[in-house]
């Protein structure tokens, strides 16, 4: 390896560190932790995303255990953001489902956290702000296809792309 492919290399390990250090770093910073916690948030958005599941496969898709996915749906439904209905193709099998309390809820959340993020970016010189806006349209697709990388596929779209879990 030449040492200009090695100094490429370099920059690339520290661009990805940086982009993933960032990504956290963001996802802390506009979280919104009052009254509702991250994995609750998360757990509706991909309800709202995806449609209703199984309650083990969203408890997968979170990376969370079933008995805690199923606490924290009952909470969700005590605050009528999600509910239990029938599959409609196995009346056997209960899925979870978003709310449109649910949906109001994190419209409200997203439109907060533009807001704050908005604020914060207007700080920023306008050269700044240019040269970030060029950055998250690198990003970002990016960051798509990372997501639709097969190996990073949610069981809930796997469940329901191959019919498993009937």
């Amino acid at each position: 390896m030449t040492v200009d492919q090695s100094h490429s290399e370099d920059r690339l390990q520290e661009t990805a560190r940086a982009l993933a250090d960032l990504a956290s770093v963001v996802v802390r910073a506009v979280t919104d932790r009052r009254g509702m916690s991250f994995t609750a948030a998360s757990a509706l958005a991909r309800l709202e995303r995806e449609g209703p599941a199984r309650l083990t496969a969203l408890a997968a898709a979170e990376g969370v255990t079933q008995p805690s996915m199923t606490q924290l749906v009952q909470r969700l439904e005590r605050q009528e953001l999600a509910l239990r209905i029938d599959d409609p193709e196995d009346g056997r099998v209960t899925l979870v489902a978003i709310t449109d309390t649910g949906r109001a809820i994190l419209a409200e959340r997203r439109q907060e956290r533009d807001t704050r993020l908005a604020t914060l970016l207007s700080t920023l010189p306008d050269e700044e702000q240019q040269a970030l806006a060029t950055a998250m349209r690198t990003a970002l697709p990016l960051v798509q296809r990372m997501l639709q990388d097969g190996t990073q596929q949610s069981p809930l779209l796997e469940q329901r792309n191959t019919g498993s879990e009937r």
